[in-house]
C-alpha cells in the first residue's frame, strides 16, 4: 500500500466508522421525543420505559461518536494540510457551527440522562426538543461542508490564493439543499430500521410484551416513512450530479463511451481494459431519460474527459448499484409492513417479515456507507472539485501506512467495546423487564 492510498484509506475508515454513530445521533433523539411524548399523552408506563432504555443506549453511542468525531477533526489538519490550506477559511464557519450544535446536544443529553427522576415529566420531555434539533443541526452543518467540496463557491482564486471569501455563500452552495436532505433522511431511515431490527430479533427469540411491540412499531414507521423520501431525493441528487459532475455520473453508471440514448446499466462489472461494463442488464434509453428527462439525450461517458480527471468506475458503479438495490429492497419491506399493519390493525409479527426487518437493520447503514463511497470516490481525483487534487492535499509526512493500520485496529477495538457495552445494557434492561407494567411483562 502506498502512502497516498494509506492516507485516503485512513480517512475513509474514520468516516465510515463515525457516520454510523453520527446517523444514530440524528435519528435517536427524534425517536426519544416521539416515544416519551406518547408516554406523557397516554400515561402508559411501557412507553416511558422504552424511552428510558433508549436513552441509556444513546449515551453510549454519543460518547463513541464524540471520540470518533474528534479523531476526524484532528485528521483533517494532520493528514490533509493542503485541503485545509484552501478550505479552512471558507468552511470554517460550518465546522464552528457544528461545534456549537454538538455542545448544545451534549448539554441537553446530560440534562436528559440525569433528569429522569429529578425533572418533572413535562420538562424532561421538553429536553428532547433541543436534543433532536441540535443533533440534526450538527449533521446538517457538516454535510454542507461536504456539499461545498462537490460544488465549491463563495470564494475567488487569485494566483492560487483564496480571496474574497463569503462563508454564507459557501454554506448555501448549489449542492447543499439536495445533499443535506438526502443525508438527513438517510440517518432517520437507518435509525428507524435499526431500532425495529433490535425488537424484531427479540420477538423472534420468543420475547413478548408491549415494549417489544412498541419498539418494533415505532422503528418500522420511521423507516417506512423515510424510504420513499430517500428514493425521491436520491433521484434528484443523481440529476444534479448529471448536470454538475458528469464524470461522476459516468462512473456511477459504468458508462465508458459517450452515447445518445444511453442505456441504464443494472449490475455488471466495469472492465478498464475493454472500456465496457460487462454482464450488465441494460434498459435502452434508461439513463438518458432518468438524467435528462429525454430517452434520446446524449450522456457523456468517461471518454469525454481528459485522462487522469475521472474516477475509477469499478468501486463507484458497484457501490452505486448496491445503494440503489438496498433502497428498493427497503421500499419493498416498508410496503409489506404497512399493508399488513393496515389490514390487521396491529403490529405485524410474521416470522418471515421479522427476519426481513432484522436484515434491514444492517442494510440501512450499508446503504449509507455505499452512498458516501459514491460521493467521495466519485469526486476523485479532486478533493475540492475542479480546484484541488487529492494527491496535492495529502501530507508529505511519512508513516501513513503504519498510521492506517494502527487507527484501524483502534476502531475495531472501540467498535467491539461499544457492542459489548450495548449487549450488557440490553441484558440489564431485560432483567429490569421482569417487573410487571399493567399486568404485562415488558
Amino acid at each position: 500500500m502506498t502512502e497516498y492510498l494509506a492516507g485516503r484509506a485512513q480517512m475513509g475508515t474514520s468516516l465510515g466508522f463515525h457516520i454510523v454513530f453520527a446517523s444514530l445521533g440524528v435519528g435517536l433523539p427524534l425517536l426519544l421525543l416521539v416515544v416519551e411524548g406518547i408516554s406523557l399523552r397516554s400515561k402508559d408506563p411501557g412507553w416511558r420505559l422504552l424511552a428510558r432504555r433508549w436513552s441509556r443506549a444513546f449515551g453510549i453511542l454519543f460518547a463513541v461518536g464524540a471520540v470518533s468525531g474528534t479523531v476526524l477533526s484532528f485528521e483533517l489538519g494532520l493528514l490533509w494540510p493542503g485541503f485545509m490550506g484552501y478550505a479552512g477559511g471558507i468552511i470554517g464557519l460550518p465546522f464552528s457551527m457544528e461545534g456549537f450544535a454538538f455542545f448544545l446536544e451534549a448539554i441537553f443529553l446530560g440534562l436528559y440522562l440525569y433528569g429522569w427522576d429529578r425533572l418533572s415529566p413535562m420538562f424532561h420531555w421538553l429536553c428532547t426538543i433541543p436534543l433532536a434539533l441540535s443533533g440534526g443541526a450538527s449533521a446538517w452543518f457538516v454535510t454542507t461542508a461536504n456539499a461545498w467540496m462537490n460544488s465549491p463557491t463563495g470564494f475567488r482564486l487569485d494566483n492560487g490564493r483564496v480571496t474574497d471569501v463569503h462563508p454564507l455563500q459557501a454554506i448555501f452552495n448549489p449542492g447543499t439543499p439536495i445533499e443535506t436532505a438526502h443525508t438527513m433522511i438517510s440517518a432517520y431511515l437507518a435509525t428507524g430500521f435499526a431500532v425495529a431490527a433490535v425488537y424484531a430479533a427479540g420477538i423472534l427469540r420468543g420475547r413478548q410484551g408491549g415494549v417489544y411491540r412498541n419498539g418494533l412499531l415505532v422503528g418500522l414507521l420511521l423507516g417506512s416513512i423515510c424510504v420513499p423520501l430517500q428514493i425521491i431525493t436520491g433521484d434528484i441528487n443523481a440529476r444534479w450530479v448529471a448536470d454538475n459532475q458528469p464524470a461522476k455520473l459516468a462512473a456511477m453508471e459504468g458508462l465508458f463511451k459517450t452515447e445518445t440514448g444511453a442505456p441504464l446499466r443494472i449490475g455488471g462489472l466495469p472492465d478498464l481494459s475493454r472500456h465496457d461494463t460487462r454482464f450488465a442488464i441494460e434498459i435502452p434509453g434508461g439513463l438518458s431519460f432518468l438524467a435528462y428527462g429525454n430517452a434520446r439525450a446524449t450522456v457523456r461517458g468517461l471518454d469525454a474527459f481528459p485522462p487522469g480527471t475521472t474516477p475509477d468506475p469499478r468501486p463507484v458503479h458497484l457501490a452505486f448499484d448496491i445503494m440503489v438495490g438496498i433502497g428498493f429492497a427497503l421500499l419493498g419491506l416498508a410496503a409489506w409492513s404497512l399493508v399488513l399493519l393496515w389490514r390487521r390493525r396491529r403490529v405485524p409479527e410474521g416470522r418471515w417479515l421479522l427476519r426481513a426487518v432484522v436484515a434491514s437493520g444492517v442494510l440501512g447503514f450499508a446503504g449509507i456507507e455505499m452512498g458516501w463511497m459514491v460521493t467521495e470516490i466519485g469526486r476523485q481525483p479532486w478533493i475540492i472539485y475542479n480546484v484541488v487534487r487529492t494527491a496535492a492535499a495529502l501530507t508529505p509526512a511519512p508513516g501513513l501506512v503504519i498510521s492506517f493500520y494502527v487507527s484501524t485496529a483502534i476502531y475495531i477495538v472501540l467498535g467491539l467495546v461499544c457492542g459489548l457495552l450495548l449487549l450488557h445494557l440490553a441484558a440489564v434492561s431485560r432483567r429490569e423487564g421482569e417487573v410487571k407494567v399493567e399486568g404485562e411483562q415488558v
